[in-house]
Formats: C-alpha cells, sequence, structure tokens
C-alpha cells in the first residue's frame, strides 16, 4: 500500500523556534536552508536564518509520513510562504512565548493562511521554560483566536511536548477531513 503523505507547514515570527521544532522530531536529517544573518535587530537574535524552508520527515505508521516545511520567518522571505502553502493539509504557527513584539506578525501569518490556503492550524506558544513567557490563554487573547483554535504550549527543545502539538494538530486535521 502507498504512503499517505501528510503536508504540514510550520511558520511564525522570526526566531520563534521553527527550525528547532523540526529538528527536534524528524527522523531524518533536516534539510535547511540558512545563511548568515545580516540585518540589525536580527542578528542580535541569532547569527543564521532560514531563506528557503526547512524540510523534516516523521513517519507515523505504515501508512502515514508526516512531511514538516518551515517556512523563513522574516516578511522579506513570504514568497516562500506562497510556494510552501500549496498542497499543505495543516499549520502550526509558532509564536515566541518570551516576545510579545512579534505576536502582531504571528496574526499577520495566519491572517495570510487563513485566506490562501484554509485549513486546520494550532497555534503553538514556543519557549514556555523560559523566565517572561506569556501564558497561552494570554497569547490567544494578543492574537485575538477564536476559541476552537488549539493554542499549546511548547518547548521546541523538548521532543514529546513538540510531538504533542503535532498530535494536537493530526486531531484537527481528521475533524476536517
Amino acid at each position: 500500500m502507498a504512503e499517505k503523505q501528510i503536508k504540514i507547514v510550520v511558520s511564525g515570527p522570526y526566531a520563534a523556534g521553527k527550525t528547532q521544532f523540526i529538528n527536534t522530531v524528524s527522523e531524518i536529517q533536516t534539510v535547511q536552508t540558512e545563511a548568515k544573518t545580516t540585518k540589525t535587530g536580527e542578528k542580535e537574535k541569532k547569527s543564521h536564518t532560514t531563506v528557503a524552508m526547512d524540510f523534516g520527515k516523521i513517519k507515523i505508521d505504515d501508512e502515514h509520513v508526516l512531511y514538516l516545511f518551515g517556512t523563513p520567518g522574516q516578511s522579506r522571505f513570504d514568497f516562500m510562504w506562497d510556494i510552501l502553502g500549496k498542497g499543505m493539509v495543516g499549520l502550526i504557527v509558532l509564536v515566541d512565548s518570551t516576545d510579545p513584539n512579534t505576536f502582531h506578525e504571528a496574526r499577520k501569518i495566519i491572517n495570510f493562511f487563513e485566506s490562501r490556503y484554509p485549513s486546520p492550524f494550532v497555534v503553538g506558544c514556543n519557549k514556555q521554560d523560559l523566565k517572561g513567557a506569556w501564558d497561552p490563554k494570554d497569547i490567544r487573547t494578543a492574537l485575538d483566536l477564536d476559541e476552537d483554535v488549539k493554542v499549546l504550549p511548547v518547548v521546541a527543545l523538548n521532543k514529546e511536548s513538540v510531538k504533542n502539538v503535532l498530535l494536537e494538530l493530526l486531531e484537527e486535521i481528521a475533524e476536517y477531513i
């Protein structure tokens, strides 16, 4: 029997943890398109940034394989959102729970995908292990999300935490189909 391929897009603002999220759970070495960070304000956060996409793969069972596509976070690379959105069946929007200045960018990303590629999505509130992390309930309010959207705590460095977000999204996809 042929494998059913499930395309999941992982998006979110710059430095939200998308690359780490995929690295933590992928069963293959993650394909990354990283470049040295050069813009002021960005290079202070991290030395490299995704410019095209990250790609990871997880075999769920004999029939299903998840393909994870991570988008770049900066709006200057937002043309990749359109390319990666084609054919996706679910979306994870990661936010940096410690950086409320990026929440408006997360809302912009949600709006883009909802209007162009409507599909089930969840919000992962990353960096919940760090001091000053906003509670997911407060992030829901800041992002002006409906009560039926799952807003989940996550630590992208923790495999069980990442798997939980993926499982929650898969439940949403199963209800949608």
